[in-house]
């Protein structure tokens, strides 16, 4: 690609579209993926607001999550497809620091929120009579602010420390986005003692959080087991095989990405699962939890069908 004037500060990502065989099919994929990922979460969270029927502990903590996937996929995507179009992959050093803080910012936050969503369906299934008390509004603001904390907590710890480190002449990103096993292979300095802090990090932010969703989970699932109805057990393994998917994919990647010894790592294989975790998953997550939900879709019937009696309504009056 054409390099464009860049600063001494400035870094170069080698990204994603470096295959001429394959850049263009690669652009129009993410694309594709990008804008069904704002119009799914942004449809979850009008759907959520509007519809007084989906105003529940579950919904609620859904309609975080798709904003949080809104944020997420949106500071590493949007650069990605411009830098393409123009034909450029530079980006300044605050530039580089705020990606990489809003992305750890977000990815925090959203890994204590599903391991908290995923205690939520807990309850519901597994102690339905105290689900109002256990699952109170001011437990699920609890559930908000606590994730959002523990993502920013992480995020203004390590961002400062990972952008401190003086960088080689060199200053060319083998990845898509500013991301700190990407960006610190670029340090000139000792980051050993640094990458066991960010490890110790990266243990309580992902198997804590995925401890508790196997857990509950696995309560979830005993649950169904003794269930008399066939249907429900059906239905309820149906549904609790699709989050197990989506959420195994999600930590799984961030797993491989920061907790996997360096000798494991290549640059190609980073990108890829960075992608499932950074990209896909915000895609995913609104279908697989809620637009294959009865009662989001039946809210969906309904707002359509109010558009289409304004339409008829404002028709008539001309």
């Amino acid at each position: 690609m054409e390099r464009h004037n860049t600063s001494s500060t400035d870094f170069t990502f080698r990204g994603l579209f470096n295959s001429k065989n394959f850049s263009g099919f690669l652009f129009a994929i993410i694309s594709v993926i990008f804008f069904t990922a704002l119009m799914t979460n942004g449809a979850m969270i009008f759907l959520i607001r509007t519809d007084s029927r989906l105003h529940t502990p579950m919904y609620f903590l859904l309609s975080h999550l798709s904003f949080i996937d809104m944020m997420y996929i949106s500071t590493i995507v949007p650069k990605m497809l411009v830098d393409y179009l123009l034909g450029q992959s530079t980006i300044s050093f605050v530039g580089c620091t705020a990606q990489h803080f809003l992305y750890l910012t977000l990815v925090g936050a959203e890994f204590f929120l599903l391991g908290l969503m995923a205690y939520d369906r807990y309850v519901a299934i597994c102690n339905p009579l105290r689900y109002p008390v256990l699952m109170s509004r001011r437990v699920c603001w609890m559930i908000i602010a606590g994730s959002w904390f523990g993502g920013s907590l992480d995020g203004f710890l390590l961002t400062p420390i990972t952008m401190s480190f003086p960088f080689c002449n060199s200053r060319e990103i083998n990845h898509f986005f500013c991301e700190a096993p990407a960006v610190l292979k670029l340090a000139c300095a000792d980051t050993a003692l640094y990458e066991t802090v960010m490890y110790v990090c990266c243990v309580l932010m992902l198997l804590i959080p995925f401890s508790v969703v196997i857990a509950s989970y696995t309560r979830i699932l005993t649950a169904v087991h003794r269930m008399s109805s066939v249907e429900g057990r059906k239905k309820a393994f149906a549904t609790c095989s699709s989050h197990m998917m989506v959420v195994t994919l999600f930590y799984g990647a961030a797993m491989y990405t920061y907790m996997l010894p360096h000798s494991y790592h290549r640059p190609s294989q980073d990108k890829v699962f960075s992608v499932f975790y950074t990209i896909l998953t915000p895609m995913l997550n609104p279908l697989i939890y809620s637009l294959r939900n009865k009662d989001v879709t039946g809210a969906l019937k309904r707002a359509l069908d109010m558009l289409k009696g304004t339409k008829r309504v404002s028709g008539d009056d001309f």
